[in-house]
C-alpha cells in the first residue's frame, strides 16, 4: 500500500494478534515486521501474517522497513523497545498500561518528545460510540454538576491464567493485579469523564489466587478536583465474570456504560437525538469484553485508535491518547497501591493546586 504507515509489532503473544488483525483493517496502515525474544514465536507470527521477522527490536527499527511499532510485550517491558524506537525516529504505540511505574512512564514520554516521535497507549474503550457520546455530553454540560462516578470490574481469571504466564501477577512485569491489568480501561474512562483525581483511599487483597505477588481484589474512594467523588471496584475473583460497568451521576443527568454500551441515558432535559443514542446499544449478550478471559474482546476499538494514530503521524499532531493522557491512569493506580499499603489517604501530585 503506497504511502501507508508501516508498523512493526514487538512481542508476539496473544495481544499481538489483536494488533495484527486490527492493522489489516486500518486505513493508511499496514503490518510489515515483527520481533520477539522467542524466535519460534516471531517465526510463527511472521508466517501467519506475512510480515518480515527480525531477531531484535534494534534490527527492526533500524531496518527502514517500519515507521512505527506496536509494543505488545508484558507491561513492565514497554520502556526498552520505546527508547530504542525513539532513538531511531520511529513512532510508538504501546498496549496498556503505558508502563508500570511513573518513572518509567516519564522516561518514555521524554524520549519520544526529544526524538519528535508520536507516543500512544491503547485505551480502545475511548473510541467506542458509548464512551464518545458520554464525553460529549459531559463537555456540553448536560450532566450539570458531576457528583459521582463509579467504575466496576468484576471479572474472573482462574489460577491457570496466572500460572501459564510467569510475568502475570508480578510487580516487575505486570505492575499490579486486577487494577493495573484488568480494570485500567475503566480507570482511564473514569478519569477521562470525571477529570483530575486529587486524593484516594483504598484497600487491596489477594483472596482467591495463589503464587501471585499482587492483588486480585481492590476497592477505592476517589476525590476529584471538580468536587465530585468516585468509587472503583476491581477483582479477578468473581465467577463467572460480569460486564465491566461505569456509572456517572450529575445534577442534571445520569448514564450507565456496560462493556462500551450505553444502557441508561437519562437527562432532566431530553433531546431528540437522545432516543437514538439510548436505543443504539447492541444487545449481543455473548460479548463479554474480557470478563471471562483476555481473548474475549473485539478489535473495533483497536482499529479506530490505530487509525487515529496514523492520522496523527500524517497531520503532525498528538494522538487522542498520548503518553501524558495514558500516564494518568498509572498515576491513580499507583496512588491506590500506596494508600492500601499505608492504610491511609494519599494525595496525588498537583492536588495542592486545586
Amino acid at each position: 500500500m503506497n504511502n501507508s504507515v508501516r508498523f512493526g509489532i514487538v512481542g508476539c503473544g496473544m495481544i499481538a494478534d489483536f494488533h495484527a488483525r486490527a492493522l489489516a483493517q486500518v486505513t493508511g496502515g499496514e503490518l510489515t515486521a515483527c520481533s520477539s525474544r522467542s524466535p519460534e514465536s516471531s517465526a510463527a507470527f511472521s508466517e501467519r501474517y506475512g510480515c518480515a521477522c527480525f531477531a531484535t527490536v534494534e534490527e527492526m527499527v533500524s531496518s527502514r522497513q517500519v515507521d512505527a511499532i506496536c509494543v505488545c510485550t508484558p507491561s513492565g517491558a514497554h520502556l526498552e523497545p520505546t527508547l530504542t524506537a525513539a532513538h531511531h525516529g520511529v513512532h510508538v504505540v504501546v498496549e496498556k498500561p503505558l508502563e508500570v511505574t511513573l518513572a518509567r512512564c516519564d522516561r518514555m514520554i521524554e524520549a519520544c518528545d526529544r526524538a519528535g516521535v508520536r507516543l500512544s497507549t491503547i485505551f480502545q474503550s475511548r473510541f467506542h460510540d458509548g464512551a464518545r457520546n458520554l464525553k460529549s455530553a459531559v463537555d456540553e454540560g448536560r450532566f450539570g454538576k458531576l457528583s459521582l462516578g463509579t467504575a466496576t470490574v468484576k471479572w474472573f481469571r482462574d489460577q491457570d491464567y496466572y500460572d501459564k504466564g510467569p510475568w502475570r501477577g508480578t510487580w516487575r512485569l505486570d505492575g499490579g493485579g486486577a487494577l493495573m491489568n484488568q480494570a485500567i480501561h475503566n480507570v482511564d474512562l473514569l478519569l477521562w469523564i470525571m477529570g483530575k483525581a486529587i486524593s484516594v483511599t483504598a484497600r487491596t487483597a489477594t483472596i482467591a489466587h495463589q503464587r501471585i505477588e499482587v492483588e486480585d481484589t481492590a476497592v477505592a474512594i476517589v476525590e476529584f478536583a471538580n468536587g465530585a467523588l468516585g468509587t472503583i471496584q476491581a477483582t479477578t475473583a468473581s465467577w463467572p465474570g460480569w460486564r465491566k460497568r461505569l456509572e456517572f451521576s450529575g445534577s442534571d443527568g445520569s448514564a450507565i456504560l456496560e462493556d462500551d454500551r450505553l444502557v441508561r441515558w437519562d437527562f432532566r432535559t431530553m433531546r431528540e437525538t437522545d432516543t437514538t443514542i439510548a436505543q443504539s446499544a447492541p444487545s449481543d449478550s455473548n460479548v463479554t469484553g474480557g470478563a471471562t478471559g483476555p481473548s474475549s474482546i473485539g478489535v473495533e476499538g483497536h482499529i479506530r485508535q490505530l487509525e487515529d494514530f496514523v492520522i496523527a503521524i500524517r497531520d503532525n499532531r498528538s494522538p487522542a491518547v498520548d503518553g501524558r493522557e495514558a500516564r494518568k491512569s498509572v498515576e491513580l493506580i499507583r496512588a491506590i497501591y500506596r494508600s492500601a499499603d499505608a492504610r491511609a489517604p494519599v494525595k496525588l501530585a498537583g492536588a495542592e493546586e486545586n
